[in-house]
């Protein structure tokens, strides 16, 4: 690219050269001509012009005059380009002080009509490098206040209740016990949520290793449902799963995506009690294997479906850390699935919720 500019820039000012030599010339012979039939009509001054000529000598004469019409042209010629480079560079200074909305206009099909237009995008990747960085920052912020927020919560009843039983202001051993058992239900929650926070940021900063092993999708389902099977007795539901083969051959980290459908059956089970099943079922799609999670609860509302997979964002705001989770596992679901080519989106009515993940079929 550099090369094509200089080349470019070399072959216009010969070629402008070329032309003011030309020109020059040829204004310069039309000069002589013009100014030898006035200079007839005058002979005093015609005899000091032929005296100048002959002082100079005729091809010193002839050099001078073609040089200055010559150093004219080449000027004009060049002039278009010098006032140019000029509205380029007060575009640039503009720029230079923060006007990043300031535009270079693009006047002219040459190296300055380039530099025009390469300032441009270079403005425009500059201000889109600098809102991205804004909002990064503004999402860091975001980050801390509800971090700061959701470990305050359970840290305060942890402090609350140790205080209590450090003070000796309890009545008996049973109510000792209470409030020890609050303290380690507060503290396996503040686990929970440092895990996840640690998980998220891990996978948003690139940090967590995938280890790719290629399994059977149908049987690591079965295995979680089975697992599930007493959780969901005491909620008072069923779990069901569908497949259209036995065999279902994905490559991933089985570690990484069991956790991402660990945490759409917690979810089912949280919010889908009212309707007392679970349904799970596994079918192909062109070079995609579909995993739906399924539950006939609560409706989640249309206009909380965006921002489900958003961090910290929880569907009833009203919801407090006993029926809620940490707000990050769906958006670190979301983050698993897409480091492994893969999708996961949520519809919702007021029959069923289902949350749909597509893998990548293994090779």
């Amino acid at each position: 690219m550099k090369g094509n500019v200089t080349a470019g820039m070399t072959i216009r000012f010969l070629g402008n050269i070329i032309a003011a030599a030309f020109l020059g010339l040829i204004t310069f012979y039309l000069f002589v001509v013009l100014g030898a039939s006035v200079l007839g009509n005058f002979p005093l001054i015609g005899r000091m012009a032929r005296y100048v000529v002959d002082f100079l000598n005729e091809g010193l004469f002839i050099f001078i005059g073609w040089f200055f019409f010559f150093v004219v042209y080449l000027v004009l010629l060049q002039w278009r380009r010098f006032r140019y480079f000029g509205e380029v560079s007060e575009a640039v200074m503009h720029i230079a002080e923060g006007n990043f909305d300031y535009k270079v206009p693009v006047k002219q099909r040459n190296e300055y009509g380039d530099l025009a237009s390469f300032t441009n995008r270079l403005v425009t990747q500059l201000k889109t490098s600098m809102d991205e960085e804004r909002r990064a920052e503004q999402t860091k912020n975001e980050l801390v206040t509800n971090v700061s927020h959701d470990l305050r919560t359970p840290l305060t009843s942890i402090i609350g209740y140790l205080g209590l039983i450090e003070q000796d202001r309890y009545r008996d051993e049973v109510e000792l016990r209470h409030y020890i058992q609050i303290a380690y239900d507060k503290s396996l929650r503040l686990n929970v949520l440092i895990n996840d926070l640690f998980e998220y940021t891990r996978m948003r900063n690139n940090t967590s290793q995938i280890r790719l092993v290629t399994f059977n999708l149908v049987e690591m389902l079965q295995q979680l449902l089975e697992q599930y099977r007493l959780t969901l007795e005491e909620a008072g539901m069923k779990g069901t799963l569908q497949a259209d083969l036995n065999r279902v051959a994905v490559t991933g980290d089985p570690n990484k995506l069991v956790r991402v459908f660990e945490n759409l059956l917690s979810n089912s089970v949280h919010y889908g009690k009212s309707g007392k099943r679970v349904e799970a079922r596994i079918y192909l799609d062109h070079a995609q294997a579909v995993v739906e999670i399924s539950n006939y609860g609560e409706a989640i509302p249309e206009v909380d479906l965006p921002y489900l997979f958003d961090r910290f964002y929880r569907v009833d705001k009203s919801r407090t850390e006993h029926a809620g989770g940490s707000g990050l596992g769906l958006a670190i679901a979301k983050s698993i699935v897409e480091k492994h080519g893969g999708t996961i989106d949520v519809n919702s009515d007021t029959y069923m919720t289902t949350f749909a993940v597509r893998l990548p079929l293994a090779e």
